[in-house]
């Protein structure tokens, strides 16, 4: 069933994802945030990146960390949604969440971190949420902060790997954001 065919007024199903989901993630990631369907996406970053977001190996190298997982989101047995989750002492670092772009805005985006933050601090004991977001990305930073993550100042450079992307704007810069959870 095509994707745009959906009834979203079913429920939305989550789930870790298996080794038999790593194609599909990196076509999902890699839609929502470069090229093909992706250019319609708010979450796309052709503006200012070029190439791939990821690849098989990346998505493999994730999931074999016995710290690290993916969590999809599922609505009619699609994968329309995922996102990284991976523990660390303090907290736990959340990134790659990409909706499919045809899915977009229905608040899958905010119900899939939510999900992903009940599982950071229910089964992780994680005191707050971390990721990193291109500073030039004010709507994506704005979209974070709406759910409150804060800013915290602290940046790092755009790797300059063309593994992760061709910088299109020279001198690209991550920011961390963090969530801390209250009681």
């Amino acid at each position: 069933m095509p994707i745009h065919s959906l009834n979203y007024s079913a429920k939305l199903c989550f789930r870790p994802a298996s080794p038999a989901d790593i194609a599909s993630i990196v076509v999902l990631v890699n839609s929502a945030y470069r090229g093909g369907t992706g250019k319609q996406s708010w979450t796309n970053e052709a503006d200012l990146l070029d190439g791939q977001r990821t690849d098989e190996e990346e998505i493999t190298r994730i999931m074999q960390s016995e710290d690290s997982m993916f969590l999809l989101c599922q609505l009619g047995g699609e994968t329309i949604a995922s996102v990284h989750l991976e523990q660390h002492k303090e907290g736990a670092y959340i990134g790659m969440l990409a909706v499919n772009p045809l899915m977009q805005s229905r608040g899958i985006g905010k119900r899939l971190m939510e999900e992903a933050e009940s599982i950071a601090k229910h089964k992780w004991a994680a005191s707050k949420m971390v990721l990193v977001v291109i500073t030039l990305r004010h709507d994506i930073i704005a979209f974070y902060e709406r759910h409150g993550y804060v800013r915290t100042g602290r940046t790092l450079p755009f790797p300059t790997s063309e593994k992760y992307g061709i910088q299109k704007v020279p001198g690209l810069l991550l920011e961390y954001l963090e969530k801390p959870f209250v009681g």
